[in-house]
């Protein structure tokens, strides 16, 4: 969001990111990725680095083929790693970020990996705050951690499969 005159703006491109997203929850996958691709497309290449890492987190949600999401989320982590000031918004989403890397490598049978982005991911959470966001990606790596072997206690992660974790 951006600030004018004391007041947050919000952020148009996030705005119809989000309601693409709204489609998707509601069930319509596959219009919901011909529309983020759209929009993928209208950013290009030079577009924002959080308006790219924020689509190419959501785009690949909307992917069967545990490859196709693993390309869709290593382009948002990019994309992340682009920012080059490390702004708030960008430091709050590398947790989720590698907790679906995770996921992706998890699905891919490559659990050395999803143990690496695990482990990023909760590094990565001290900059969530104490809120229910917060609280949610700190529970679903924890979930994942006890799946891959790193945390204490059962395992219980259902990776993009059943519900992936989302910011």
């Amino acid at each position: 969001m951006a600030e004018r005159q004391g007041q947050t703006v919000p952020d148009a491109l996030l705005t119809r990111i989000g309601q693409v997203v709204m489609l998707h929850h509601g069930g319509d996958r596959e219009e919901a990725r011909r529309r983020l691709l759209d929009l993928w497309t209208e950013l290009g290449e030079d577009g924002a680095p959080l308006h790219r890492c924020t689509l190419a987190h959501y785009l690949a949600d909307t992917h069967d083929d545990p490859s196709d999401e693993l390309a869709w989320d290593l382009r948002a982590l990019t994309a992340a790693e682009e920012e080059r000031h490390g702004s708030v918004e960008v430091r709050a989403l590398y947790p989720s970020l590698h907790l679906n890397l995770a996921a992706d490598y998890v699905k891919l049978g490559r659990a050395e990996a999803a143990r690496t982005h695990v482990r990023r991911a909760r590094t990565a959470a001290v900059a969530l705050r104490d809120d229910s966001y917060g609280d949610g990606v700190r529970a679903a790596i924890s979930r994942m951690e006890r799946s891959l072997g790193e945390g204490e206690g059962e395992g219980g992660w259902e990776g993009r499969g059943g519900r992936r974790w989302e910011w």
